[in-house]
């Protein structure tokens, strides 16, 4: 095998000795992430825990073999998690037969969807959705999340609310039920997380679920009121097709379409993240059909929706991990869990369980991000509170939606404030500024020189005339009015005509003459289809001549008070 290459299908890469034994190392280090956090996670998606080994295995070795990340770890996530259980908890009850089928006819949607976006070459349409939409909803979800554990923590009955203020009524009125040792159980976990987490590479969820059941077994927990696993089957998931049918179809395909979306975001970001370090391209189609495909046949092995995991994906990065081979080697010891040691987890308490998930997702609350928005762009600075507020109160289901809406409605606000500003020549610079930066600028009292910076359309068109109604009352002695048309990208048909009728009334009524410059291509074709030129170009003309000999200018020396050229005259 000396230096010889091993051939794998499609995406995996070509591997020597040496990467095959990083990548078993790897494998084997995210395998000990994987069987706690995939059981906590199961958990929180109000399912058995071996559901989450279950979709720990044929996913693994589907997405392997389809993607185009090489180091991308798939498998049970928070988000995700609590995403099936808030669009399935409405139908039927968490861990029933009833709920568990919805949740594979869940997953069966939510494969086919992203399977037929990639197919449809339609990864573009995360683009769609902010930055600070997506962080401020992940921040909220975190928060829910976190807070749906605490009934574990304390070992009480809870709610299935997922709105915070719900959540924090239910949770005051069975303070008084608590049991003391499932409390100290997860105290007890949630410190031994944090403390392992200083050790780089440490497996300290695997050893806190190690020491949670030897404690629990020896002295017999489970009789004094501490939750645990029980009896968890062995064997492999027998191929199973979901119950589809136009009702349940009908009832599930709005959160279908929220976790295809949001898992393939969360993935796309996280492998991009890696994918630059490790300087290799990601295909946004080709990750969508992997996923796609991981989702609709593991659903037929119940198994329940995966995604991108960013810690598991970082510990396979500095485990060494070169291909996803890793996938492949954790599935399989995941396989081996499943057939021979599931008795292990007998005595597992919930508390450690519920600490896992706690301890993993407390940092996406990402509150540094929030002040970056602020600092940079508080329109962002906003939109992040929004969706971090809608997802909180009104629920996590409509945090994306919602926020994107929010963000939609202030662009279509901000697009109607037009920025318009007065020019004058700044002679340091050798070249026309902003007054109000620049009030040293030069300006002539007869010649109004203003600079459009805004595409010109429906919405804002009008304000165009009260701006200039604006400068020239500031400016009363102005008869010609010199527009810089640089920032102006495109135009409608109707700032075309509003432009035309101011043209004609400030010429007629208030004698003062319109000169355009800078004009662009694309916008000049629509403005000569309008026979601006026809209307007024012999007038526009004369007026232009007397203006330069009344300066005493011939026509060189124009760009003394004109930028650049005055390419196009009304």
């Amino acid at each position: 095998m000396n230096n010889k290459s091993i051939h794998f299908p499609n995406q995996l890469p070509n591997l020597n000795r040496a990467n095959v034994t990083n990548d078993v190392l790897a494998g084997l280090t995210i395998f000990i992430m994987l069987v706690p956090q995939g059981m906590a996670y199961a958990m929180l998606a109000g399912l058995p825990p071996v559901m989450g080994l279950y979709a720990s295995t044929i996913p693994l070795f589907l997405y392997a073999w389809f993607s185009s990340s090489k180091h991308l770890s798939i498998g049970p996530v928070a988000t995700t998690s609590l995403l099936v259980f808030t669009g399935v908890s409405m139908y039927a009850e968490p861990n029933s037969t009833n709920y568990i089928s919805l949740v594979l006819t869940l997953t069966l949607m939510v494969g086919f969807i992203q399977l037929l976006f990639g197919l449809l070459k339609v990864g573009f349409i995360v683009k769609f959705i902010p930055h600070s939409v997506l962080n401020g909803y992940t921040s909220a979800a975190a928060i829910v999340i976190a807070m749906s554990q605490i009934k574990h923590l304390l070992g009480v009955e809870g709610s299935s609310h997922l709105q915070i203020h719900l959540q924090l009524v239910e949770l005051f009125k069975h303070i008084p039920e608590m049991n003391l040792t499932t409390v100290l159980i997860a105290l007890g976990s949630i410190a031994m997380l944090l403390g392992f987490k200083r050790i780089k590479g440490f497996p300290g969820a695997f050893v806190v679920v190690i020491s949670a059941i030897a404690l629990v077994s020896f002295f017999h927990l489970e009789g004094k009121g501490v939750d645990i696993v029980g009896e968890v089957p062995t064997g492999l998931p027998s191929f199973a097709f979901p119950h589809l049918t136009l009702n349940t179809v009908q009832m599930l395909w709005p959160m279908a379409f929220t976790i295809a979306i949001i898992s393939f975001m969360e993935s796309l970001a996280i492998a991009k993240a890696v994918a630059r370090k490790a300087k290799y391209k990601i295909y946004p189609n080709q990750e969508l059909k992997a996923l796609g495909i991981a989702n609709l046949i593991g659903a037929c092995f119940h198994s329940y929706p995966i995604s991108g995991s960013f810690s598991r994906t970082a510990v396979n990065k500095d485990a060494g991990g070169y291909s996803q081979l890793t996938s492949v080697v954790t599935g399989l010891l995941v396989l081996v869990t499943i057939l021979f040691f599931t008795s292990f987890f007998y005595y597992l308490p919930y508390a450690v369980l519920a600490a896992i998930i706690v301890v993993s997702v407390y940092r996406l609350v990402d509150i540094k991000e929030l002040k970056h928005l602020f600092q940079v762009n508080p329109f962002e600075g906003w939109t992040w509170i929004t969706t971090f507020t809608i997802t909180l109160v009104i629920g996590i289901q409509w945090g994306i939606l919602l926020g994107s809406i929010f963000t939609l409605m202030l662009i279509l606000m901000k697009s109607t404030n037009l920025n318009i500003v007065e020019l004058g020549y700044l002679e340091s610079k050798k070249a026309f500024r902003n007054v109000n930066r620049y009030p040293e600028a030069n300006t002539l009292e007869d010649v109004l020189l203003v600079r459009i910076d805004s595409s010109l359309h429906f919405a804002n068109s009008s304000v165009l005339d009260e701006k200039i109604k604006m400068f020239l009352r500031n400016k009363p002695e102005a008869k010609r009015v010199i527009m810089d048309m640089s920032g102006v990208n495109d135009i409608d048909t109707i700032s075309v005509e509003t432009i035309g009728e101011m043209i004609e009334y400030y010429q007629e009524e208030e004698k003062i003459t319109f000169f355009f410059v800078n004009m662009k291509g694309l916008v000049r074709d629509k403005v000569n289809k309008a026979e601006w030129r026809t209307s007024y170009k012999e007038s526009i003309n004369l007026s232009l001549e007397k203006m330069l000999k009344e300066k005493g200018l011939n026509y060189k020396d124009k760009r003394k008070f004109i930028p650049d050229v005055l390419d196009y005259q009304i």
